[in-house]
């Protein structure tokens, strides 16, 4: 039996949110079942005009909203764009959304489409993630909502959100092996030349583009310092003490001007650069453990869990370079 995938477009929605995806689920059929069909794809729209997208290419739904009223529905794909923000302010929309979400076994979002989610009242008490650039806005307008800016989707069933426009990709692969497991997933993955799906706790950006760039000097210079000797005591006090400040005063300043605590940018420096190393090299985890200044195994695994949610094992399976 097919699955429905719907996906809800508006005016100004983004491209890729949508033909992202729907790729995905298309190519589920194309690979793996010729003349049968795994998931029917349908766009809808409020009516039955072109709908243009913010990079001012059309799409012609396959039905109205009216029209979809009544449809059963398996997967619910919210589509993000810069008119998000007026359809999540258009009642006709929100109410859509609410009750088709009531028909769907899983209601989605991709990129900025959380937003109407959220207008719905679907994520109230729910974790959720949208554009790293947003998930601030998305905390302030709807403090209901647990929001994780670091992932790249979060799962919380029955409702899967995805961060931005190529993280719809990752949501959509992680769907597909939901429903038909890894391998279809893989091979997916493969035909359309992308990562293997990247596990959802993945971190949106780097930590040198999470924390803003310092105006002074010696917190530049501290910064790169940390980068060269991730397995030195980057201690508060050891910082303090090379940059030449009090440990309270350094602690300050670097927060005001990267946006992040000390202790946060440290660990995000040490994660990243494991994992530059687990994608690249065929390296022990003790050695990496050890070259990034987790000091044990043990601590790098918690430490991966904790923040990014999977084992260093696992990401090594998912980006390690084919030798």
């Amino acid at each position: 039996m097919s699955r429905r995938v719907v996906f809800l477009v508006f005016p100004r929605f983004q491209l890729l949110d949508l033909t992202g995806p729907l790729e995905v689920f298309s190519q589920a059929d194309m690979l793996f079942s010729p003349g049968r069909q795994r998931y029917v794809t349908e766009v809808v729209a409020l009516g039955a005009e072109p709908v243009t997208a913010s990079d001012g290419l059309a799409v012609v739904p396959h039905r109205t909203l009216a029209d979809a009223a009544e449809l059963p529905i398996d997967t619910l794909v919210v589509v993000g764009g810069r008119g998000v923000r007026t359809a999540m302010t258009d009642p006709v929309y929100v109410e859509w959304v609410r009750a088709a979400a009531g028909r769907a076994r899983r209601v989605t979002s991709v990129c900025s489409g959380t937003f109407l989610l959220a207008a719905a009242g679907l994520l109230d008490g729910r974790r959720a993630v949208t554009h790293w650039d947003s998930c601030e806005e998305l905390a302030e307008r709807f403090p209901e909502i647990r929001v994780e800016a670091d992932p790249i989707f979060v799962r919380d069933d029955p409702l899967w959100t995805s961060a931005g426009v190529t993280a719809g990709v990752d949501l959509a692969l992680a769907l597909v092996e939901d429903d038909l497991g890894a391998e279809v997933a893989r091979r997916i993955a493969k035909q359309l030349v992308v990562f293997v799906q990247r596990p959802g706790g993945q971190a949106q950006f780097s930590t040198q583009l999470a924390a803003q760039r310092p105006g002074r000097d010696a917190l530049r210079e501290t910064q790169t310092w940390i980068a060269d000797h991730l397995d030195d005591n980057l201690s508060l006090a050891a910082l303090a003490r090379r940059a030449a400040l009090s440990e309270r005063h350094f602690s300050r300043v670097f927060r005001a001007e990267t946006g992040m605590t000390v202790a946060a940018y440290v660990e995000a420096a040490r994660i990243e650069a494991a994992q530059r190393l687990l994608e690249s090299t065929r390296d022990g985890l003790d050695r990496i453990a050890r070259t990034c200044g987790f000091g044990t195994v043990e601590t790098m695994h918690r430490t991966f869990n904790r923040t990014i949610r999977v084992t260093p094992g696992e990401y090594r399976r998912h980006f390690s370079s084919p030798r």
